[in-house]
């Protein structure tokens, strides 16, 4: 009974977890009209579903024995279950908050300042690995800069070599296949090609069938974009620039599935990890000391509570980013993220649990950069710097508060 409990609690943490950090994902492609939002749930349900099931055991076992020294509580299993309770709590409470607020909060930063906050009360200073704090706390003010910095380029250059051209139709037809070969190699080389490597024990297609289908689809967009752009060449100026514009939705599309696979590689950790934690302590009366082993089902039921989150409450947060930023076009909103999809997705395979809020926001903030800067809403920008300020000393404050309070519950003990 208290397995099925803490399994709703872990569901609870994925579900606002969708419902927040999913719109990082879709919020650009159903804020530049690239995609309805009845479609991003859809496209966002089942990517999210597969990154959380294939990629999301790095991150999860960073943030479960990472962060505080396990071995501290090796004479006290239950304790460190305890306060992993407390963890998914505080951070189920926050991620809710700020859903309800409209603010795109880091669940990573959550879950790390929980884990850290219920690791002081109960072992001191010394329980934190604070070089790992240190990696993590980088990773966070770099995440916004990099991702940022690569929107910006990529955007420049966009901007440069089709939009501003004098015949920029044209020029789209001859950089569709470079967009097409940018697009799938980075979603190959950083997903696909560790995927096949790695997969434990399940039979996959070999490398080569693998990657070779991403270059048939590839060169299935290609072709499809060239046929169209010939055909409808010959447009007025207006329709001519909306059909650039289509176009280029096309990419955002393929470019949102990729953030949304991303995110769910990475952040379904910070929903799970401390439910991975808790069973195996439940299983075996011991804490984990070594790698965590991270059940086939406990992935399942992040993934399945990302993606309802998302459905039922994800619309507040998606709007924030996708139109309260700046505003956006398809040719912008690919840019962001490509540059998202690849800052988290590098992440992912180093076990960093780092922010898509900042990936995404640092992306379209750097989009806007290039554009207009004039078109940055400096006052959504100051809401959600002031939350992800916010976040860590809020939620290890809750962290305290409610592992204070639960240990002395006697069916815990």
């Amino acid at each position: 009974m208290v397995l099925i409990l803490i399994c709703l609690l872990a569901f609870y943490v994925a579900w606002n977890l969708g419902a927040n950090d999913v719109a990082n994902a879709m919020g650009t492609s159903v804020g530049s009209r690239a995609i309805t939002l009845r479609q991003a749930l859809f496209i966002a349900g089942i990517l999210e579903f597969s990154g959380a099931v294939l990629f999301g055991r790095n991150v999860s076992r960073t943030l479960a024995t990472g962060i505080v020294n396990p071995a501290l509580w090796a004479d006290s299993p239950q304790l460190f279950l305890v306060g992993m309770l407390a963890v998914l709590l505080a951070s189920g409470l926050w991620l809710n908050l700020a859903t309800a607020l409209g603010l795109p909060v880091s669940s990573s930063h959550g879950v790390v300042g929980a884990i850290a906050g219920f690791g002081l009360v109960a072992a001191g200073a010394q329980a934190i690995d604070w070089r790992q704090m240190g990696l993590i706390s980088m990773s966070w003010v770099l995440t916004p800069l990099l991702s940022g910095t690569i929107a910006a380029l990529f955007y420049s250059q966009v901007q440069r070599w089709i939009l501003d051209h004098p015949d920029p139709i044209q020029q789209l037809y001859e950089w569709i296949p470079w967009l097409s070969v940018l697009l799938f190699t980075v979603f190959g080389l950083i997903v696909l090609l560790p995927l096949v490597q790695r997969w434990e024990g399940h039979p996959l297609p070999d490398q080569d069938v693998v990657l070779g289908g991403v270059g048939i689809a590839a060169i299935g967009l290609t072709l499809a974009s060239w046929r169209r752009l010939s055909r409808e060449a010959g447009r007025d100026l207006q329709d001519r620039s909306a059909l650039l514009e289509g176009q280029l939705a096309r990419f955002q599309v393929l470019s949102a599935c990729f953030v949304a696979f991303a995110h769910g590689s990475n952040d379904v950790g910070n929903a799970i990890a401390p439910l991975a934690v808790i069973t195996q302590i439940q299983q075996t009366g011991e804490v984990p000391l070594g790698a965590l082993p991270v059940p086939l089902w406990i992935l399942i039921l992040g993934g399945t509570g990302i993606v309802a989150g998302l459905a039922i409450w994800g619309k507040k947060v998606m709007r924030t980013i996708g139109e309260k930023i700046t505003a956006l076009q398809p040719s912008s909103g690919f840019c962001a993220e490509l540059a998202t999809a690849t800052t988290v997705l590098l992440a992912s395979r180093l076990g960093l649990p780092v922010s898509t809020s900042h990936a995404l926001v640092g992306a379209v903030v750097g989009v806007g950069w290039v554009r207009s800067r004039e078109t940055l809403k400096l006052t959504t920008l100051r809401g959600i710097l002031a939350a992800w300020f916010l976040t860590i000393p809020i939620v290890m404050l809750l962290g305290v508060i409610l592992f204070t309070g639960m240990r002395s519950i006697p069916q815990l003990q």
